[in-house]
């Protein structure tokens, strides 16, 4: 049985959400708090599996309670988020804090397409459950908390060197491009801030992420990074050292225009569970520079990713996998691993090293 504690001001949202999760036979809710206040006894008192929290309560806030969850009691949590640019910022800075993932609250919970989102809900819920950290928390938390980041870089003692196969020693790579979901945005900015402002190639990164939080997302990281970071736009450039976010809510292709590389937002094809896909990135890269393409593919559910780097370890690609123990859900680096066609298989703490040593 997988236990909930549910943090939110509003009634209405609270029964909500405990009516969505209990709806799976697996789950239930444990405990119900008005604010981060009542949030965070409660969270001491039953230590659930897992948490929903809203981010704006009075008294004590969602920021406020994760940062106290997170030191004294470790556990899940899965954001409850507005879907405002306030919301997506607010979101952003919970998931630097140690929130695993979010589910953004709109008029939708009252709406025709509830089903769609409680299956989201349930599919999150389940999902970092699963994962359930031990080492991996710890990793996690100290990936995220930008203020122990380089601490925590020092106490690794376990990396060592890092190992490129001789086989691709000698490649050129003319794109790197990026998939990545679920516990993604902290491992993003990691591997961002530590390439530098000379990166000779241009960056494009797939994160699943609804269309109002991918430029909040973008500007975050461009405060961050020596890189210029951007939401991509219809014709943008692909240039060295710019990376370039997708938009939510299209996918993000590459290709050909005369003298020059671009990319392309598009919703086709329009039958695919996330918006950008990875898929769609990581094939239109394999079309466009073939042998010459770089694919990362990094933590999230579900297996978007697999069929683009099917195609590109067809055309002699190279596919960088980050490991299990680095991920907040093991899903698309997996079934990457499974298949076979991973040629490196790192940690996250490591994947910006390997990519410097692998392009430079």
């Amino acid at each position: 049985m997988i236990t909930i504690v549910v943090i939110d001001d509003s009634a209405f949202m609270r029964k909500a959400i405990q009516i969505m999760v209990e709806s799976d036979p697996e789950i239930k809710v444990v405990g119900m708090a008005r604010d981060g206040l009542e949030g965070v006894e409660l969270v001491r008192k039953f230590k659930p599996d897992c948490v929903t929290l809203d981010l704006e309560m009075p008294r004590m806030n969602g920021l406020q309670a994760l940062d106290i969850i997170m030191k004294e009691i470790p556990t899940p949590v899965l954001v409850v988020s507005s879907v405002s640019t306030e919301g997506a910022e607010i979101t952003l800075e919970a998931l630097d804090k140690g929130a695993m993932d979010f589910i953004a609250k709109t008029q939708s919970f009252v709406a025709i397409d509830i089903t769609q989102i409680k299956e989201d809900l349930l599919r999150k819920i389940k999902s970092i459950v699963k994962q359930r950290p031990t080492k991996k928390r710890a990793f996690m938390e100290a990936l995220k908390r930008r203020q122990n980041r380089k601490d925590a870089l020092a106490s690794q003692a376990e990396l060592g060197e890092v190992s490129v196969p001789a086989a691709l020693k000698d490649k050129k790579y003319a794109l790197v491009t990026i998939g990545v979901s679920t516990g993604g945005p902290p491992v993003v900015q990691h591997i961002l801030e530590n390439l530098p402002a000379d990166f000779p190639v241009g960056i494009l990164i797939a994160q699943h992420m609804p269309e109002s939080f991918t430029k909040p997302f973008a500007d975050r990281l461009n405060k961050i990074s020596s890189l210029e970071i951007k939401e991509a736009e219809p014709g943008d450039r692909v240039t060295k050292g710019l990376v370039l976010i997708g938009r939510g809510g299209k996918h993000m292709v590459v290709e050909r225009k005369g003298a020059h590389v671009v990319v392309d937002l598009t919703t086709k094809p329009d039958g695919l569970l996330y918006f950008p896909s990875a898929d769609q990135l990581f094939s239109s890269t394999t079309r466009t520079f073939g042998s010459h393409s770089l694919g990362v593919i990094l933590t999230g559910m579900g297996q978007d990713g697999l069929l683009g780097l099917k195609e590109m370890n067809a055309s002699h690609g190279t596919i960088l996998a980050q490991d299990e123990e680095s991920c907040v859900v093991y899903g698309m680096p997996k079934v990457v691993v499974d298949a076979g066609i991973a040629d490196i298989v790192t940690s996250a703490l490591n994947m910006p090293t390997v990519i410097k040593h692998l392009v430079e």
